[in-house]
């Protein structure tokens, strides 16, 4: 099942329980999966047309009236279009408004590099008080929806739009701010978010077949990071490596360093190099952009020679 459809059962569920969720989208309904919901829900869908900024401030209104409010579009226009809506609307004034940005980074594929928010993890991590969540697989989604939703506060949802294969099993427990350790080792403290945390075990596979224990933790929620796991698990290997379809100025790979700033531990990074994405479909994107397993595999040696 894609995520979209996932994140739009999840939201009907919800919906049904509660009157007061209700969704905003940004003549995106379609795109993010949530259009089947206007028929069943029509009091609680709505669309304000490509204006995201009145999107956000419809939002953080309809908040202060005791609503439950899921705002959605494209990455980019989730992030930057109202990053000063976000700041100032929903998190200066306390509202309770979840944010989906779908189809994060090289995700964007054919929309090319106008959609793809390399940076928006770094845009919405320095505002106060907001949560920043990458699910990896639709189980873990699942899981997450409604903790988020009871969550009192702004949360920024990175969702991937199509199908992610199941890292996770059915009977998962999710905790928003506990980073999960899939594989334990004593080498390498391999950090993974998004649809990169499948390639990060793919690569501890590929790691131990030439005797390097890589020990993988999905980082699931950037902010607030989970530092204790972090800091606990890289004093223990000794090394680190980040992965994340993101700039690694801004996103995981900054969070990490920042909780192991007085740890003298190297650290090395997979993600976006500090530039912009280009049209193509993923596997072409993957290579250009650095973002495969084989690049985890020799990053990761890397760091590990570092030690």
């Amino acid at each position: 099942m894609e995520m979209r459809a996932v994140y739009a059962q999840c939201l009907a569920e919800l919906m049904e329980k509660d009157r007061h969720v209700c969704v905003l989208d940004a003549d995106l309904a379609k795109a993010s999966g949530t259009r089947p919901l206007y028929e069943k829900f029509p009091n609680q869908m709505f669309d304000c047309g490509v204006a995201e900024q009145d999107m956000a401030s419809i939002a953080a209104g309809l908040s202060s009236y005791g609503f439950k409010p899921w705002i959605e579009s494209f990455t980019p226009f989730a992030t930057r279009r109202i990053c000063d809506q976000i700041a100032i609307s929903i998190c200066y004034a306390k509202r309770n408004v979840k944010i989906v940005g779908t189809d994060p980074g090289i995700a964007a594929e054919l929309n090319g590099g106008t959609h793809m928010s390399m940076e928006d993890i770094g845009v919405l991590r320095s505002i106060p008080g907001i949560v920043i969540f990458e699910p990896a697989d639709p189980v873990q989604l699942r899981a997450a929806m409604p903790v988020l939703n009871d969550y009192d506060g702004a949360v920024y949802v990175r969702l991937f739009r199509k199908e992610l294969p199941a890292v996770f099993s059915e009977d998962y427990q999710f905790d928003l701010f506990r980073a999960d350790v899939l594989k334990e080792g004593k080498d390498l403290s391999v950090f993974a978010t998004g649809f990169q945390l499948k390639d990060a075990l793919e690569a501890a596979d590929i790691l131990a077949a030439d005797g390097i224990d890589a020990e993988v933790i999905n980082i699931h929620t950037i902010k607030p990071i989970d530092r204790e796991t972090v800091i606990a698990s890289a004093r223990k290997t000794g090394a680190v490596l980040t992965v994340e379809n993101h700039n690694v100025i801004g996103g995981l790979h900054s969070a990490v360093l920042e909780a192991l700033a007085r740890e003298k531990i190297p650290a090395c990074a997979v993600g976006v190099q500090d530039r912009f994405g280009e049209v193509g479909m993923l596997p072409y994107l993957r290579k250009a952009i650095g973002l495969t397993v084989e690049n985890i595999v020799s990053t990761a040696k890397e760091a590990v020679s570092l030690k």
